[in-house]
């Protein structure tokens, strides 16, 4: 159950935190316990490290932004690297500052509700987080991390994209990522779901 989304690329973080390696999944309204320090290294580890730094040193790299790198496998590594820099700082902001705060990170699915419902209940997790109680509150320790992150990167950008307004579209962008993580957690499960029920029926038919 633990969010895998890291704050990244689009298609970043992003294995879906609130499955289970059972591969079950589990509904908003069901209790868990409180994410561990350990677990909270975890999810850490997994958003920095996820396919989205690379998806998005590779897309980067096609449209060859920042021109700066070039569209060789140099500037892929370059990208790539900025792009771990960029969610390690931010996870692990997110995940020190909600330590100290009693936030979880994690993605919680609801699996239950409706399909309507299930889309705004992925965008208000984007900047909302459960605390030690399970209750929802305003995410505070990643409404600091991903605009934190952003404009620390800056030291360590080339300078066509070390300006506040770069950093400011990449806060957009990060949210944008969480939000693309939230709903495949949730959406996920239940596709996998169908498609291995669908295997199983043309194997015995």
């Amino acid at each position: 159950m633990a969010q895998q989304v890291l704050p990244g690329t689009l298609a970043s973080t992003a294995t879906p935190e609130s499955v289970s390696e059972s591969g079950s999944a589990s509904s908003s309204s069901d209790a868990r316990p409180f994410i561990s320090g350990q677990e909270r290294i975890r999810w850490a580890v997994r958003g920095t490290l996820g396919p989205g730094a690379l998806l998005s040193a590779g897309w980067g790299t096609l449209l060859d932004f920042p021109k700066a790198y070039g569209t060789h496998w140099e500037g892929f590594g370059q990208r790539y690297g900025m792009r771990v820099s960029a969610n390690g700082v931010s996870n692990t902001m997110e995940a020190g500052l909600g330590a100290i705060w009693g936030e979880d990170p994690r993605y919680v699915r609801d699996a239950g509700a409706s399909f309507g419902h299930r889309i705004g209940h992925a965008v208000k997790m984007t900047f909302m987080a459960e605390d030690r109680a399970g209750n929802l509150r305003p995410a505070y320790a990643r409404l600091i991390a991903i605009p934190g992150s952003s404009f620390l990167s800056n030291t360590w950008r080339t300078d066509s994209d070390a300006t506040p307004g770069r950093a400011s579209v990449r806060t957009g962008f990060r949210f944008l990522d969480r939000l693309g993580s939230n709903t495949l957690a949730e959406f996920w499960p239940d596709v996998r779901q169908k498609l291995f029920h669908r295997q199983r029926y043309q194997a015995h038919n």
